[in-house]
């Protein structure tokens, strides 16, 4: 990819009302293309209602919640409550999304469209987690106020370019976290509910991919500063939760999202299909910010490897104990 050559204005000239001026149209194209791939979908299709029973409270007949109850696998369940309450920090990225983009124009319109499809996630993942029982709903409930209280801030709101930069890896990478989940799950209706997200998640990092590439045309060494920070400094936006870090491993352990799968199927996929490494034409600032992903990224494969290698030494162990 080679980018014509005066660069659209300097470094210094791009400011964040400059930049949305000048990507409003790609904004407009690609909304448009959205909604014409977009299919609605009713969340209430996908809970299995016929589970549910009352729970102790008002009801006379409420049966307490029992963990024989759930169909899910263990690391299903850690997997699908750090999903949640991920989702349910909704109205925060909204918050932050519209003081970026603003509320205006076609900006606007794919803050709220947007905000609209990720509300279909929490309602269908929380419905589904009580009817079939699969959590503990008291605390469940208790993890989402906590969550929630103590408020979540992007570590890219200082930046636009920041921002559509990190979302566009983070689209994919929630996308990958539920389908995994779903497969891993052991209930059938968890992993169609799943995929389903997993649809939506998918268009939502298409469209930021995009957004990205465009950004990258008129703005070639901003942009790549930006996605340097990004893959850098990279966290999923649930990493405030409480004992994130320790599901977070247990994920990674369970084959839900770990450093191989963060590698291989979220930075990976967008460095490659936007040809990130190839850009050429960049300026000294660019070209040191796109060495620096690349060695980044090597370092980052080196210690997926080892991350390879200390799982399936565990596995091994783990089977020569039951043998």
């Amino acid at each position: 990819m080679t980018i014509a050559s005066p660069h659209l204005g300097s470094s210094e000239s791009w400011t964040d009302a400059k930049l949305l001026f000048a990507l409003e149209e790609v904004v407009e194209k690609e909304l448009n293309r959205h909604l014409k791939v977009t299919k609605d979908w009713m969340p209430h299709e996908y809970v299995p209602w016929s589970d549910g029973r009352n729970f102790p409270g008002l009801f006379e007949d409420g049966e307490a919640w029992d963990p024989q109850q759930s169909k899910v696998t263990e690391i299903g369940k850690i997997a699908l409550v750090v999903n949640l309450l991920t989702e349910d920090n909704l109205p925060s990225y909204h918050h932050e999304i519209a003081s970026l983009f603003g509320r205006d124009g076609a900006w606007g319109t794919w803050v709220h469209r947007w905000t609209a499809e990720e509300g279909r996630h929490g309602i269908v993942m929380r419905d589904y987690l009580l009817a079939s029982r699969a959590v503990d709903p008291d605390k469940l409930e208790a993890f989402r106020m906590q969550h929630m209280s103590e408020g979540f801030e992007s570590d890219n709101r200082h930046s636009m370019l920041h921002s559509v930069a990190y979302v566009a890896f983070q689209e994919l990478a929630t996308r990958i976290s539920h389908r995994n989940t779903g497969h891993q799950s052991g209930d059938p209706v968890c992993d169609r509910m799943l995929s389903r997200i997993a649809q939506d998640e998918n268009l939502h990092m298409v469209f930021y991919r995009n957004l990205l590439g465009a950004a990258f045309e008129i703005a070639p060494d901003l942009t790549m500063q930006a996605v340097r920070d990004v893959v850098v400094g990279f966290r999923m936006p649930g990493h405030g939760m409480p004992g994130f870090e320790r599901m977070a491993a247990q994920m990674a352990i369970g084959g839900v999202y770990n450093l191989r799968i963060h590698h291989d199927d979220v930075l990976s996929p967008v460095i490659r299909f936007l040809k990130i490494m190839s850009i050429d034409g960049l300026g000294p600032e660019g070209r040191q910010a796109q060495e620096e992903l690349g060695l980044f990224m090597d370092g980052l494969d080196s210690e997926a490897r080892k991350f390879d290698e200390r799982l399936a030494a565990r596995a091994a162990r783990i089977a020569a104990r039951k043998a």
